[in-house]
């Protein structure tokens, strides 16, 4: 199953490559200690001092891979993804900033997360792993990997996501508000509230 495209933690969750930064050729090669000093001024506050988020409403952004990250970046400033929020702090930051921020936050430690439910766990389990048969709701694992570690530019790291923003982003694509994945649009689509809570709660103890 396609599940996740953002992430933001995200849950956020998945995306195609995005084309700016796999042309590397066209950006200059990231400055970390750039990137560190704007991640620190501009994104810190509310998603760690090192991308491990401790609001669960906001997602862990470390060791993400930087094509999506960037892909997000772009997205909020261009609105193509809707967040007001995430609107005025991307507009803040040039394409360089963005290739910067998002090869720092690749390097840096994710820290593990936990489920908290045993038995929507087990479901969640199932769903990630084998999808949903009757509704063709293809299993997770497919895009993003059995640990939920992803696939460098095209799907984004899911393990140890906070389960809030998961279920928040997957219920986002599901009723319309997040429109950048047509294909996580698709799956969530199909899924009710338990099921999506479910997946959310196994994503944040993968590891």
């Amino acid at each position: 199953m396609k599940l996740l495209a953002s992430l933001l933690t995200a849950a956020a969750l998945a995306a195609p490559a995005f084309s700016a930064f796999a042309a590397g050729e066209n950006l200059a090669k990231p400055d970390l200690v750039k990137g560190e000093a704007s991640f620190t001024a501009v994104c810190a506050a509310c998603h760690g001092v090192d991308g491990n988020s401790t609001i669960v409403a906001n997602p862990k952004l470390a060791h993400q891979h930087p094509e999506y990250l960037v892909k997000q970046l772009q997205e909020f400033k261009n609105d193509k993804r809707a967040d007001p929020v995430m609107k005025g702090f991307s507009s803040m930051l040039s394409d360089g900033d963005m290739h910067n921020i998002s090869a720092w936050l690749a390097k840096q430690p994710a820290k593990t997360g936990f489920a908290t439910d045993k038995e929507l766990v087990q479901l969640g389990e199932r769903i990630y792993r084998g999808g949903i048969a009757d509704r063709k709701v293809a299993a997770c694992v497919g895009c993003h990997s059995p640990n939920g570690a992803g696939m460098p530019a095209q799907y984004p790291r899911l393990s140890g996501q906070h389960a809030d923003y998961t279920v928040k982003q997957l219920q986002s694509f599901r009723d319309g508000q997040r429109k950048n994945s047509p294909q996580m649009k698709d799956v969530a689509a199909k899924m009710n509230d338990r099921e999506i809570k479910a997946v959310a709660d196994y994503i944040a103890g993968l590891r």
